[in-house]
């Protein structure tokens, strides 16, 4: 059973939506979140990388930039001026992207079930990374960006959906990316609340350091509590949740530096001792099962060889785990992605070209393409109960942080 709770939100007048509305703090680096925010008091980027209004050098995670959140917040709260809800809501959240169409429900989700599994995962996260958040949410007592969830879609929440958007939207709005953000405020609250406890279970698509956060402030807030009940608003968390049929991941490529010592022949023939080489290959693999790799100017197509052992698994079997275990850690010495300084990623629309120029202008030695990992692969390894490979999954498009606040 999916636990559901609507909630009050905190949010920016209509007027000021598309001014506040911005990217998720971990998609942007400091410079380019300073970008993003120049020229805009309003952007939700002084709350969610407030380094961005100290010197340059400053400490990311130094209780400076922390305090610097808090008060950013309370400024823009004041400054914008933002509203709370009368009464607990909750909302349809759309995202269109071209021809791509996604809605889901904005919701509180229940922090008991991510902890009891009931809300699965398929990402293991930094504790650095978790740090960062949970002091974030403290400071601000304030969740002020959804985790994105999805579940196996149903027909009946599909038609509830259908009936809310024939109402007034709340907020509607292109990005400046030209992706178009419109919200309706649900009238009927609890029908949503009692058709999703005949979901079975949620899973979370992105934002597993949000929800892991939220579970490690509840834990620190409820310690400080006196007379804890269980219904307090830290108990639950921030969430906007589409039916896993509406969803697009996009792939998540790969660069590498150098070529651990090797000639580029070298590097071709061991590359050909396990995979079925073709010279002049697409930039993108067309099936799950293959790859393509950028090298000295030119694209090859790869798959594992005939006489391979073939991967057996729910996550050996996955493409990202085969490029892993078959050429970047044998081959080229890649054995952990997540510290070794000479692999990068390069994930959703910046595309194969990106990868092109990477290798051209000599920041990487090869590169390499992959098929997009499907929802149901996702779907599979977390019931599985077992953990994707770093950087499986890319979800476009992104949702906006600040137009719905949780306040904790």
């Amino acid at each position: 059973m999916a636990i559901i709770r609507p909630f009050r939100a905190l949010r920016p007048p209509v007027n000021h939506a598309s001014e506040v509305a911005s990217v998720p703090y971990d998609v942007v680096n400091t410079e380019e979140a300073r970008a993003l925010a120049a020229g805009n008091p309003f952007s939700f980027l002084h709350v969610s990388r407030p380094e961005i209004d100290l010197p340059d050098g400053t400490d990311i995670y130094s209780d400076t930039v922390y305090r610097k959140a808090a008060s950013n917040f309370e400024d823009l709260i004041q400054r914008c001026p933002f509203q709370v809800e009368d009464v607990p809501g909750l909302y349809l959240y759309r995202v269109i992207m071209g021809e791509h169409e996604q809605i889901g429900l904005a919701a509180c989700c229940s922090i008991d079930e991510y902890d009891n599994d009931l809300i699965r995962k398929h990402e293991r996260t930094r504790r650095d990374k978790e740090d960062d958040r949970t002091r974030h949410m403290l400071v601000l007592k304030a969740q002020t960006g959804p985790v994105f969830l999805t579940y196996r879609a149903r027909r009946e929440i599909d038609a509830m959906v259908m009936e809310t958007m024939v109402g007034p939207a709340l907020y509607d709005f292109t990005a400046t990316d030209d992706i178009r953000h419109t919200i309706w405020h649900v009238p009927d609250a609890v029908r949503y609340v009692n058709a999703f406890r005949s979901v079975p279970l949620l899973y979370i698509a992105d934002g597993h350091h949000r929800a892991a956060s939220a579970s490690r402030a509840r834990a620190e807030l409820k310690q400080q509590s006196y007379g804890h009940t269980g219904d307090e608003e830290y108990n639950f968390f921030l969430a906007v949740i589409f039916p896993d049929e509406q969803l697009r991941i996009l792939p998540y490529n790969r660069v590498v530096r150098d070529l651990n010592g090797m000639t580029k022949d070298e590097f071709l023939n061991r590359v050909k001792e396990k995979f079925e080489v073709t010279e002049h290959g697409d930039p993108q693999p067309a099936n799950r099962g293959n790859w393509s790799m950028y090298l000295d100017g030119a694209w090859y197509s790869l798959k594992l060889a005939a006489d391979a052992p073939q991967p057996v698994g729910t996550v050996a079997s996955l493409d990202v785990s085969v490029l892993q275990e078959r050429l970047l850690d044998p081959i080229l010495g890649i054995k952990d992605v997540r510290t070794d300084k000479r692999i990068d990623f390069v994930g959703g629309l910046r595309g194969t070209l990106e990868l092109e120029r990477l290798v051209n202008e000599g920041k990487a030695a090869v590169a390499f393409s992959l098929f997009p990992t499907t929802i149901e692969e996702l779907l599979l390894v977390s019931d599985a109960g077992k953990i994707m490979p770093p950087k499986s999954t890319w979800f476009e498009p992104k949702l906006r942080d600040g137009l719905l606040i949780h306040t904790i």
